[in-house]
């Protein structure tokens, strides 16, 4: 498959308040966290909002207690970018289902939070035509999509109203991390230091996933992750998104 050509355009820096929306923990920490770094420092507002508690991504911990472990983990990993305030929907792990229940849920948080910026991760089949990308993943990617727009109709689920969670038509752009297609790119700079630690955070997951020394395979992810994006974005290290205006 050819990699992609052209240069990546700065991403849109009109917005105040962002809503992050990924289906695990970890999942944006692998995706978009020296960007979200970067845009704290310029005091904008970010929610996370996770699908699922991963409670079935470590295969030696059992579900019940993943859960709980995993959730402070996330917490941690955020604060180390700046965002305090991480929510779970509880769906399940490993078998969260792209439909009505899950945009609902996701136009929710959106009608609550009134984010002009979205941000997902790949809701593609695949990761660039190499690997084939989780359900999970595909599943709540394409409800976020989705849930941009159903927040802002009030004829898509009217119980919302009545839950006080008047329409929100105000996302301009849903900004979608780990996309083989990306056309639009934030400086990891600022930002990679700070991403390497909430990644790091991410420890009981890490230390049954790879027998390399935790901090060496952040570390070396993340930075040639970002190293990869900067021939695209005038040689400088970067976190790239495909973005949809709306």
């Amino acid at each position: 498959m050819s990699e992609p050509t052209g240069q990546l355009a700065p991403m849109p820096a009109d917005w105040r308040r962002a809503l992050a929306v990924v289906a695990h923990p970890d999942d944006l920490e692998y995706g978009c966290s020296a960007a979200v770094a970067a845009w704290t420092d310029e005091g904008r507002e970010i929610t996370y909002l996770l699908a699922s508690r991963g409670e079935a991504g470590i295969d030696t911990i059992d579900p019940v207690e993943a859960a709980p472990l995993r959730e402070r983990e996330q917490r941690a990993s955020a604060a180390v970018v700046g965002v305090s305030e991480v929510v779970f929907l509880d769906h399940r792990d490993g078998v969260i289902e792209e439909g009505v229940a899950l945009r609902r849920d996701i136009a929710a948080a959106i009608r609550r939070y009134r984010p002009e910026l979205v941000i997902t991760l790949n809701h593609r089949d695949t990761w660039g035509g190499v690997a084939w990308n989780t359900p999970d993943h595909r599943a709540v990617g394409r409800a976020t999509l989705d849930a941009a727009g159903d927040a802002g109709n009030r004829w898509i689920f009217p119980e919302l109203a009545e839950r006080g969670l008047e329409p929100w038509d105000g996302v301009r752009w849903v900004a979608v991390a780990g996309s083989a297609t990306p056309t639009h790119a934030v400086d990891a700079a600022p930002g990679l230091e700070r991403s390497v630690r909430s990644l790091l955070e991410h420890r009981s997951y890490i230390e049954v996933l790879t027998d390399e020394d935790p901090e060496t395979y952040c570390r070396r992810f993340l930075t040639e992750n970002a190293e990869r994006a900067a021939a695209r974005f005038g040689g400088r290290p970067a976190v790239s998104f495909e973005v949809f205006a709306r």
